[in-house]
């Protein structure tokens, strides 16, 4: 790994950076006083929400992170196929007595203007979900004194990255909860991704910039797969959820480990892109019937998740979580990054030692 990288994680554990409240400045500032690199997820914050949680961050931490921002979206999304989506959805609407959102409330996410505040007032790291920057953004970036990392699902979108001039790719496998990072949605590549080891080890002998694995990583073992695999860090999105430092829904945290959850499947249902979480009532009823059509199925079922929320009904919610979620552990997440890796130094250990015996 590139030597300024290094210096910003003592201990090569990402903490994902999770939009929708989850991953407040108190989670991102745990992990990095632990050692690992927390991150705040600008996506669906105003430009002065972003500055105001990186504010937070810095009053309760001086050590480096990083803040995740979203691609503007292409305008490719048929506008008839959300209308009849939305018919379908017209049943929510009774249930939760409330009405569907606009789902032409905006596709950049503020996107310029979060730009123009991170190179005015410059962060350690600066990460990219939903596509790649142009080169011009990242150089503007690296002069600012900022690194860039940028997620890619495919062996073709991490050597795109690698153009670009970033400092580091996120290899982002199929496990992963969440969305898809994939750089262009379409219904064709629907169920065509790749596994994490897999991806990891074709990403590592394509590019030659730092790799940091994601998908379904809970255990330190897995991370020392990872890296053993050819990544130089491992980042988590699922395992921080349910600490306290995490600004997730109280049922969202309990149904990672609640029997009534049985498995998690990638769906379009709450989103219009493709985004794996916990199979529920409204995944199974609505899922099939999704368009892709992000961020307008995003803005359309924006009121009826918040009536669910409200209501504490997980059946309504977007539960995202990855294939490990069996596998969570409620603790403070600082606790959480050092006991990660010290079961990664032990999972080394033991492979030393049984190669050896």
């Amino acid at each position: 790994m590139s030597s300024a990288l290094t210096d910003l994680l003592p201990c090569p554990i990402v903490q994902a950076p999770m939009a929708g409240g989850v991953s407040r400045p108190q989670l991102a500032a745990a992990v990095s006083e632990a050692g690992g690199l927390g991150f705040l997820a600008a996506g669906y914050k105003t430009a002065d929400g972003m500055y105001q949680e990186i504010k937070q961050v810095r009053s309760l931490t001086s050590l480096p992170f990083g803040v995740n921002v979203f691609m503007p979206q292409p305008e490719y999304a048929d506008p008839a196929v959300v209308d009849v989506y939305g018919h379908q959805l017209a049943g929510e609407s009774g249930w939760y007595d409330t009405e569907l959102g606009d789902p032409d409330s905006g596709r950049d996410d503020g996107y310029d203007a979060k730009l123009a505040i991170l190179l005015d007032d410059p962060v350690p790291v600066v990460s990219f979900h939903f596509g790649c920057p142009t080169r011009e953004v990242i150089a503007a970036l690296r002069k600012a004194g900022t690194l860039t990392l940028v997620t890619a699902t495919t062996v073709e979108e991490a050597r795109t990255v690698a153009w670009s001039g970033a400092d580091g790719v996120i290899a982002q496998g199929i496990e992963a909860g969440g969305h898809q990072g994939t750089h262009r949605d379409s219904l064709d590549n629907d169920g065509t991704g790749l596994g994490l080891l897999a991806l990891v080890t074709q990403v590592r002998e394509n590019v030659e910039i730092p790799v940091i694995a994601a998908g379904g990583l809970m255990r330190g073992a897995q991370i020392a797969a990872v890296l053993a695999a050819g990544a130089d860090a491992a980042q988590l999105g699922t395992a921080f959820l349910p600490t306290p430092e995490s600004g997730a829904h109280l049922m969202h945290k309990q149904a990672l480990t609640n029997p009534l959850f049985t498995r998690t499947e990638i769906t379009r249902a709450f989103t219009g892109r493709p985004a794996r979480g916990l199979v529920n009532r409204f995944l199974r009823e609505h899922g099939r019937y999704a368009p892709a059509a992000y961020p307008q199925v995003h803005h359309l079922t924006g009121p009826l998740r918040k009536a669910a929320a409200k209501a504490a009904d997980p059946q309504g919610m977007a539960l995202w979580a990855g294939q490990g979620h069996r596998l969570a552990r409620e603790m403070p997440a600082g606790d959480l990054v050092e006991v990660l890796w010290a079961e990664a130094a032990d999972a080394v250990d033991t492979l030393a030692v049984g190669r050896a015996s």
